[in-house]
């Protein structure tokens, strides 16, 4: 059983950063074959992908975030962050974030605010 926590939402100007954690209980990384996704979903729209990073060390961003965010890993405390610089006030949404792997599941964390507002 694995489960995700999201932190660092909160309010923030148009132009600036946030940092967002995803902590994970138990080693995921150990998994077999596993992604993990930072998803968002503004009122009114879809859940969509905004980032992803592999067990293989590949990275993929969503054309609206490339070259703004950037997904990272810290093995030994189990937990990805999502560093989002330039933010723009529709990227105003909550930040989920998303592990799979073959052999231990699929597994979302609670969500964490993002509001970029003057």
């Amino acid at each position: 059983q694995v489960q995700l926590v999201e932190s660092g939402g909160g309010l923030v100007q148009p132009g600036g950063s946030l940092r967002l954690s995803c902590a994970a209980t138990g080693s995921i990384f150990s998994a077999y074959a596993w992604r993990l996704g930072w998803y968002r979903q503004a009122p009114g729209k879809v859940r969509e992908l905004v980032a992803l990073i592999t067990s293989g060390g590949s990275t993929n961003y969503a054309d609206s975030v490339k070259g703004r965010f950037t997904i990272s890993r810290d093995n030994a405390k189990n937990t990805v962050y999502l560093q989002m610089n330039s933010l723009k006030p529709e990227d105003t949404a909550v930040y989920y974030c998303n592990f799979y792997s073959v052999n231990w599941g699929d597994y979302w964390g609670q969500g964490t605010q993002v509001t970029v507002s003057s």
